[in-house]
């Protein structure tokens, strides 16, 4: 028995769950950043507080998803490439996409940072949420090039045949972000500036572990090497990709337009209730995205390669694991509703009845989720954007926009937690009507 899985490996269900268990634990860990920020400023800072980083997190997410974009368009590329066993070209596309991060890291946080108190002020903050939005905000965009590092290096180190080591960098960045979210926030008392400190600094622990691993000679598939910037490569990359930022940016903006509706419906206590449910929904999906980043480049050096008996094992291997966890987590979510929402805001009874009954409408929404992420992403790892991106369009802001305007006129405040759910269902069709559509251009089935 081989120690390391290789992507040319023939993958059965056993070697499958092994090789995307640490992705899967890396996205939850990247998840937890934001839910334990969540935890300590609602506990110890306040709802105020806590509706305030809520409020400016969809912001901070789309300048962040430039990273997910690179990592996953990038990854896809260079997988390819290391399929057509051509290295060299594989090493030098990578390091062209870490430069690349690097560059659009430090443009972003100077453009974050001196129009956060304009975005705030866009996304409706109130005077008593605005000084802990703009606090909040432009300490965490300061470290912005360290969470696009932090995304980028999850995909490649997958391609890199090191998803272990990706998974020691994001659980060593999620204990530092815990430990300094009990100490700033829990002990210090430093509300929503302690949370982004916090974060923050846990952010280039993911970010830099990776990168110092790949600036040392190593044995993986992949070294970062010096090289001249290549347009076409770059532009490939970012096309295929931009599903995951599609996906990115339509999920930020239709959480914008999720609390100017509760706003409207609930008060302050709405976005707090949505707060919480976007946590939850943050570590569930992460257990989609994470398997389905995780077994992306195995797809894309088959599809390299031209395998296409292993492209059809790993299409039908991913959809009965994905369809198989999304009634688990469909009945865990369903099941936790009262715990979780006691544990971000029992001290309220108003807010936690509230909570605890949209959690039980949108826990239904799981039940079809990991089944769209995963298409979306195997588009991707076939290097085809095009359908990726239009998957993720459809299904996180056109179908939800239209859910979450419409739903609220027929069902009242209900509408909005059935909407994620209602967005779902058409993205499945969508996502099966391409998967049916493609299946001669590239044998999968």
């Amino acid at each position: 028995m081989k120690a390391t899985i290789q992507l040319s490996d023939h993958f059965t269900f056993n070697k499958l769950l092994r090789f995307t268990f640490p992705s899967i634990i890396m996205m939850v860990f990247t998840s937890v950043y934001g839910v334990v920020d969540g935890f300590f400023v609602s506990n110890f800072a306040g709802k105020t507080a806590f509706a305030a980083i809520n409020l400016i997190m969809p912001f901070l997410m789309i300048l962040g998803g430039m990273g997910f974009m690179i990592g996953t368009g990038g990854t896809a590329l260079v997988s390819l490439v290391l399929g057509q066993n051509n290295r060299e070209k594989a090493n030098r596309y990578f390091s062209m996409m870490i430069y690349l991060t690097g560059f659009m890291g430090v443009v972003l946080s100077v453009v974050g940072f001196l129009f956060m108190r304009p975005v705030a002020d866009f996304l409706g903050a109130t005077p008593e949420m605005m000084e802990d939005c703009v606090r909040y905000g432009r300490i965490i965009i300061v470290f912005t090039i360290f969470f696009m590092l932090q995304n980028v290096f999850q995909s490649f180190l997958i391609a890199a045949e090191r998803p272990k080591l990706g998974l020691a960098a994001t659980v060593a960045a999620g204990v530092t972000n815990m430990v300094l979210d009990a100490l700033f926030v829990g002990g210090f008392r430093w509300g929503a500036a302690g949370a982004a400190l916090a974060t923050g600094l846990s952010q280039c622990v993911g970010g830099v572990l990776p990168l110092v691993y790949f600036i040392r000679p190593n044995t993986s598939p992949l070294q970062l090497v010096k090289c001249k910037i290549e347009l076409r490569p770059l532009l490939q990359a970012c096309v295929n990709g931009s599903s995951e930022l599609m996906s990115n940016i339509s999920s930020s903006v239709v959480s914008m337009l999720y609390n100017f509706q509760l706003l409207k419906y609930l008060g302050e206590n709405g976005v707090s209730a949505y707060g919480v449910l976007m946590y939850v929904q943050f570590i569930f999906v992460a257990i989609y995205i994470g398997y389905a980043v995780g077994a992306a480049p195995v797809v894309s050096f088959h599809y390299g390669a031209d395998n296409r008996t292993e492209l059809r094992n790993m299409l039908r291997k991913s959809i009965i694991l994905v369809c198989t966890a999304s009634v688990v987590l469909t009945v865990l979510a369903f099941i936790l509703a009262s715990p979780l929402a006691q544990i971000f805001v029992g001290y309220d009874a108003e807010l936690f009845a509230l909570t605890r009954h949209a959690f039980h409408l949108f826990s239904f929404s799981f039940l079809l989720a990991g089944f769209n992420i995963f298409i979306s992403s195997f588009f991707t790892a076939l290097n085809n954007g095009a359908v990726s991106a239009a998957i993720s369009f459809m299904r996180t802001l056109i179908f939800q926009t239209a859910s979450v305007l419409i739903l609220p006129l027929i069902l009242g405040v209900d509408g909005i937690w059935w909407a994620i759910t209602a967005a779902e269902i058409f993205a499945c069709i969508l996502s099966a009507g391409f998967l049916i559509a493609k299946r001669k251009k590239y044998h999968y089935f």
